[in-house]
């Protein structure tokens, strides 16, 4: 099985893991073309079946962000989905508390984002040393951390 998981954000990022264990780490697609052509490209290469798992649409961004900024994260989550739906990828969504309750992450708190986003990317390259883990991947593979642990407990 092919596990894909996806942070859908403009500067979010695709992670997956096929078959044979060897995981990979890309950040957001500049388009949307290259969306679906990366997806499509995993989806291919994948001897057996494929599931993705993508964070759920977070519905509140703050109250410094713009809200051009909350449309974007908006257009690009539902085109995610949809490609993912469109190729006929077996699509679960996952919460970020989930993911990060059952890792063991804690909660941002009072931290700064800065903080936040360093220490979500430090866990990620302890998990994955083989990765070179960014800002823009980390997120996506603890989810893939998440959602292989997922994938094993019910099987």
């Amino acid at each position: 099985m092919t596990t894909i998981a996806i942070d859908p954000g403009k500067n979010g990022g695709i992670a997956y893991q096929l078959a044979n264990g060897e995981t990979y780490s890309k950040p957001m697609p500049a388009t949307t073309g290259d969306i679906i052509d990366l997806l499509r490209t995993i989806k291919v290469h994948s001897a057996s079946g494929v599931c993705c798992f993508m964070e759920s649409l977070v519905k509140y961004v703050g109250n410094n962000q713009a809200g051009s900024a909350a449309i974007v994260y908006g257009q690009n989550y539902g085109f995610v989905e949809g490609a993912v739906q469109a190729l006929g990828i077996r699509l679960k969504f996952v919460r970020p508390q989930q993911w990060m309750k059952a890792l063991g992450l804690g909660t941002r708190g009072d931290k700064s984002k800065t903080v936040w986003k360093n220490k979500l990317k430090a866990e990620a390259q302890r998990l994955f040393p083989a990765e070179r883990v960014t800002l823009a991947t980390a997120d996506a593979l603890l989810i893939l951390e998440y959602a292989t642990t997922q994938e094993a407990a019910d099987a």
